[in-house]
């Protein structure tokens, strides 16, 4: 064999055996335990679909994921600390469509998850509801938004804090509409539906969950969906895009990992999130929780994040919208 046959050879095995390396490597990821943190309290729907979820991976994987509640800053805490972790996979960050109000709304934080979280996939999609308190006369949105004209300055509405998604849903309501109302910011979700339902705030963006058995009692009257699609659990309400063309205000829930992970990774992980959509007992959960199962692809999820991003961006500036 000639010298340079011998050393072409040689290459050719290293670079073989280097390819074999990093996809045993790809292959073999988790190599130790996995962290989902997810930036809210346990209890609510983020925390109780990442520990469903973080079962099925351990189930499907081999290796342990334990979901760690990091709250505080509405996500951002969390968000930051899984930004700022090594790309070596050992974290993943589970969270909801705040982190693309955030980057408009916390202007001093340290971290861009444009530029420092890698996304994963879209997992659900959550819609808020427009509702109505019994009283209030009217049958569909378009009368909703005749009278608050009428009643220009005289109509209150309620969201679950000043830069929620439901404050937000207000602010798009009040730029594409002209709706004069006045913004009664609650602390959270439970004060704001409490409200609606003695009558202290005339409309508001609910929570689907929340809302749900309010509607079906009678006790309050639901116009709208704020999602880009119909909602499988409330079927018989129209959109307001339908209505109002780029009205759009999803509670989506995403996985991101940090910037610079593998590849490798990024799509491993994302299979076994579409796995994990297929089964019975997560598609049941979200589904009871007013939402839809999504699955996306990395790719997607990055595109519609940005989009997100530069909507509320939009929405933030032109109101004035400022954190509590």
């Amino acid at each position: 064999m000639s010298h340079n046959l011998a050393r072409g050879l040689g290459i050719a095995l290293a670079l073989s055996a280097t390819v074999g390396a990093s996809t045993v490597c790809a292959q073999a990821w988790p190599t130790k335990t996995v962290r989902i943190v997810v930036p809210f309290s346990p209890g609510g729907g983020t925390d109780i679909q990442g520990r469903l979820l973080a079962k099925k991976f351990t189930e499907s994987m081999g290796q342990t994921f334990v979901v760690d509640n990091r709250s505080g800053a509405a996500g951002l805490i969390g968000a930051e600390i899984v930004a700022k972790s090594a790309p070596d996979s050992a974290n993943v960050l589970f969270t909801t469509a705040s982190l693309a109000v955030n980057v408009s709304l916390y202007k001093n934080s340290a971290m861009d998850p444009l530029r420092d979280l890698t996304p994963v996939s879209w997992v659900s999609s959550v819609p808020l509801v427009l509702v109505v308190h019994p009283s209030v006369p009217v049958k569909n949105v378009r009368e909703l938004v005749a009278l608050a004209k009428k009643r220009a300055g005289k109509m209150n509405v309620a969201s679950n804090g000043s830069g929620t998604t439901s404050h937000l849903s207000i602010e798009m309501l009040k730029q594409m509409v002209g709706v004069d109302a006045v913004h009664v910011p609650y602390k959270g979700g439970g004060p704001a539906i409490t409200a609606m339902l003695t009558g202290e705030v005339d409309f508001a963006f609910g929570v689907a969950l929340a809302v749900q058995p309010h509607i079906k009692g009678g006790r309050l009257r639901a116009l709208a969906v704020t999602t880009a699609k119909r909602s499988s659990t409330f079927p018989e309400l129209p959109t307001m895009s339908s209505m109002y063309p780029g009205f759009e205000s999803d509670n989506w829930y995403a996985m991101f990992l940090p910037a610079r992970t593998s590849k490798e990774t990024v799509f491993k992980l994302n299979a076994e999130i579409l796995k994990a959509l297929k089964a019975a007992d997560v598609r049941d959960f979200i589904i009871k929780e007013g939402g839809d199962p999504v699955g996306s692809s990395p790719e997607d999820l990055s595109k519609y994040f940005r989009r997100e991003v530069d909507k509320y961006a939009k929405v933030i500036k032109l109101g004035n919208v400022t954190a509590e």
